[in-house]
């Protein structure tokens, strides 16, 4: 499993509660533009319209040995999930807080994957909370080195 991008920031500004796994509808200059690595998560979400997935926001650079036939980088994609998940999702969707995001692309067994999740936004005392929980642990995991020197 080779992962082209990944959103390092949802992790921080999202409590995730569970991800999914989804394929995408490309055009073949953005296959050819993510296996070159060139994608970028950071600002992008998915939202379910008429019972299907979107992706909106990310960028997928154009490919570089493309032509005039080369791809919006910024166009809307659709996401490819059982009908069944859809709903489930959209159920969960409906409470409060709760948002789509894409936590990384990859490619597996030749196809393009997304990893979707549900998440809910931490405020900002969590954030606070989650970074003195690691450097806690970060200091402990170096005493404990120390000790056995």
């Amino acid at each position: 499993m080779k992962i082209v991008a990944a959103n390092k920031k949802a992790y921080h500004d999202y409590h995730i509660e569970e991800s999914h796994e989804a394929g995408m509808m490309l055009k073949g200059t953005e296959v050819k533009s993510l296996r070159e690595g060139r994608a970028n998560l950071k600002d992008s979400f998915a939202r379910v319209e008429n019972e299907e997935i979107f992706l909106y926001n990310c960028h997928i650079s154009p490919y570089s040995h493309g032509n005039i036939a080369n791809h919006d980088p910024l166009r809307t994609r659709k996401l490819l999930m059982h009908k069944g998940e859809i709903q489930r999702l959209m159920g969960k969707m409906m409470q409060k807080g709760y948002t789509l995001l894409p936590l990384k692309i990859y490619f597996k067994d030749g196809k393009a994957k997304i990893e979707l999740a549900l998440a809910k936004g931490k405020k900002q005392y969590d954030k606070r909370e989650d970074i003195k929980k690691r450097d806690a642990a970060r200091e402990m995991e170096k005493a404990f080195k120390e000790g056995k020197r």
